[in-house]
């Protein structure tokens, strides 16, 4: 895998460019019974080793370009009370929106003509499904550029649990993270769980993510009454 020309930020620009440009052209080769299998998969994780209690509220992003489709993973997780949110775009250089989604929501069109909720509710999400087109080995984003999940991640109230998902194969060395980028909690792949947050990532089992998730809660001292079932 090549390196940028140089660190300095413009090299390296130009090689994510070209990254994520490679990624997604793989992503979209890839045929849809494979991706359903790797996306089968990948739900059973989530709904085994990410507990979300009650009340919470997961933001996850509506699939795109031949992105892991964590729809599936959100229904188990509402059938259990919680609540989804889809992220709006308000304007460029500002932290996303979340609205929240269910099925039969009202929708509209919004920034690559991806669907999102209209009017519904905004809410602040306790959980971020987050997708990416690759990542490296400490659990940072290759993302689309704009730096919309990084900036909401940074600006919101409370720190959020996020979990980045992709395929196992996009996995690089390093994307040479920069000090605006900010690395997923846990990394979900076809192959497992991951934890990261900036550490070398190690891969977890059920349980052991299951106890991760926990003490981020903990942590974090979500404030909902929903959550004192699982500290």
């Amino acid at each position: 895998m090549s390196e940028p020309a140089s660190k300095e930020w413009k090299d390296i620009s130009a090689w994510r460019k070209a990254q994520r440009a490679h990624w997604i052209d793989w992503r979209c080769g890839v045929s849809d019974q494979q991706r359903a299998e790797w996306g089968q998969r990948m739900t059973g994780l989530l709904a085994a080793g990410v507990p979300v209690p009650s009340g919470a509220v997961v933001g996850f992003c509506w699939p795109f370009k031949a992105e892991f489709d964590a729809r599936f993973a959100v229904r188990r997780w509402r059938e259990a009370g919680a609540v989804a949110a889809l992220p709006e775009v308000v304007a460029k250089g500002q932290p996303l929106r979340f609205r929240q989604w269910w099925p039969g929501a009202p929708m509209t069109r919004g920034v690559y003509d991806i669907p999102l909720p209209d009017g519904t509710p905004e809410v602040l999400p306790d959980f971020a499904i987050v997708p990416m087109n690759a990542c490296d080995g400490r659990g940072y984003r290759l993302g689309y550029g704009g730096g919309y999940f990084d900036r909401t991640l940074a600006a919101l109230e409370r720190r959020v649990i996020a979990i980045g998902v992709t395929f196992e194969a996009c996995r690089l060395p390093s994307i040479f993270p920069q000090t605006h980028d900010l690395p997923m909690d846990l990394v979900v792949t076809e192959a497992g769980i991951h934890a990261a947050g900036g550490e070398p990532m190690v891969l977890l089992d059920a349980a052991a993510s299951a106890a991760r998730v926990r003490d981020l809660l903990a942590a974090r001292r979500l404030p909902r009454d929903g959550f004192r079932e699982l500290l």
